[in-house]
């Protein structure tokens, strides 16, 4: 990759008035801050609708926008939203997504929004296009006529066609508002990257509508579910719940599904990071039965046959980021290798083991994306703060920082900017030098993730000009 840098933060979190972040002018205004520091690139998580948990790694469809990023003010303009509903909506903190409320709210206020158009020939016309969209939306419109049960429970096979014209305005919306926010990113400068998900929920329209493509019995259910073996985030492991994919079947027609998949992300992001590569050459299956992950197996899988294919849909239109992180045995290596793609390396993980690790910044390769933490890790504050004294004082001292370890920041991140990685990648919450109570995710932990945002105020207090230097310093510019 080139000698870049970059900044991770979800849309969710970006700041604005209606209980989530969105694809309206403040997600201008952040790529802006970006430009102004010298940065690259923007990822971004899933942009799929999230589950109960708010999580957008298991999803009613891989192909799916979630509503809550379509952005009211832009409705409004178009009036097809009035003022004193936009002032019903408004939040009432700005520092956490309002969850609650986007689940009770935020689809009848979009309902109304959609019911105001009045010429509906364009948004049909481009669902009509967008086959995996479509039956998404024919998806949510039974389940929506179904009291929302799973549709292995599904008894009635007629959708209302208001609630499906809905589903097709949103995701119009998301996906129209969407491209003037990359557009404006990639006129100045920035590239987006994006996240795909290993795997579907069950109660999705991805299996739904391919059911032979999944581990499934005869009533539509997992035989067996994915997760991870015990790690250093989980000592039992993680048993994510997710149906396994039959990867035998889906050979059969030349991995289509995930072929379609890397097309459609192609004209989303400028690149985009596969969430547990490790899982395309062996999956953790665990029985669905099972109490914990710690019942699974490790099972080989598609490995090299369809990196051919994920990278013959990539072409030149996306970069591909592997995900190589956990439990990476030599054949995970050989084939991160054999793709060619940029593995990650995250600084955190440099210090589990007083050994030369691979995350250390010393080994960094040029063909990597070097992060100081992922979604999933401790912000590099709380990180710090949790350590234990000896750890501590060995990070700090392999980053040359010698004053109070609270001061510790800027020369892990000094040391992260001079590292050989191509791609240095920051959490938001580490340029901003803040705590544990602003991590976005614990893994194996189901409530009370995802729900961080920023403030405009808060963003508009990092220095950019210190970003700026580093950028310019270390040739990341």
């Amino acid at each position: 990759m080139d000698r870049k840098s970059g900044v991770l933060m979800h849309i969710s979190s970006l700041f604005g008035d209606y209980q989530s972040g969105s694809f309206g002018d403040n997600a201008k205004y952040f790529i802006d801050f970006l430009a102004k520091c010298g940065f690259s690139y923007w990822q971004v998580l899933p942009f799929c609708i999230v589950d109960e948990h708010n999580s957008p790694y298991k999803s009613y469809s891989a192909f799916s926008g979630n509503p809550y990023f379509v952005d009211l003010d832009i409705l409004m303009n178009k009036e097809l939203l009035t003022l004193d509903e936009l002032c019903a909506a408004r939040q009432t903190s700005p520092y956490l997504c309002e969850f609650d409320r986007l689940h009770s709210e935020r689809f009848e206020l979009l309902r109304k929004a959609a019911m105001r158009v009045t010429d509906r020939k364009e948004i049909c016309k481009y669902i009509e296009k967008r086959k995996y969209i479509n039956k998404f939306c024919q998806f949510m419109a039974l389940k929506e006529a179904n009291s929302d049960l799973p549709w292995q429970e599904w008894t009635v096979t007629k959708w209302n066609d208001d609630v499906l014209f809905t589903w097709q305005f949103i995701q119009y919306e998301f996906y129209t508002q969407w491209q003037e926010v990359r557009k404006y990113a990639n006129l100045k400068g920035i590239k987006i990257i994006g996240d795909i998900p290993i795997y579907v929920s069950t109660d999705s329209s991805d299996v739904w509508s391919n059911t032979k493509m999944f581990q499934l019995n005869n009533k539509g259910y997992p035989l067996n579910v994915a997760g991870v073996s015990p790690d250093y985030f989980c000592e039992d492991g993680q048993m994510w719940g997710n149906p396994l994919y039959d990867w035998d079947e889906m050979e059969k027609d030349g991995y289509k599904w995930w072929s379609d998949r890397i097309k459609h992300m192609s004209d989303l992001f400028d690149a985009v990071r596969i969430d547990h590569f490790r899982g395309i050459e062996s999956y953790w299956s665990i029985p669905a039965d099972a109490d914990t992950a710690k019942s699974g197996k490790w099972i080989k899988g598609p490995g090299i046959k369809l990196v051919k294919v994920i990278k013959k849909a990539a072409g030149n239109k996306i970069q591909i980021i592997a995900e190589d992180l956990g439990d990476i045995t030599p054949e995970v290596f050989d084939l991160v290798n054999k793709s060619g793609f940029p593995g990650m390396r995250v600084f955190q993980f440099g210090f589990i083991s007083n050994d030369n690790s691979s995350h250390l910044p010393h080994n960094y390769c040029e063909n990597c994306v070097a992060y100081t933490g992922t979604h999933d890790n401790n912000t590099l504050l709380g990180y710090l703060w949790d350590l234990d004294d000896e750890t501590r004082y060995r990070m700090l001292d392999y980053c040359g920082h010698t004053g109070d370890w609270k001061d510790g920041l800027k020369s892990i991140i000094r040391c992260m900017f001079a590292s050989n990685a191509g791609l240095v990648i920051m959490p938001i919450q580490d340029l901003l030098g803040y705590g544990c109570d602003t991590r976005v995710n614990t893994p194996g932990k189901a409530d009370g993730n995802w729900a961080y945002r920023i403030t405009k105020e808060q963003l508009d207090s990092i220095d950019s000009d210190y970003f700026k230097h580093l950028n310019t310093v270390y040739w990341r510019l």
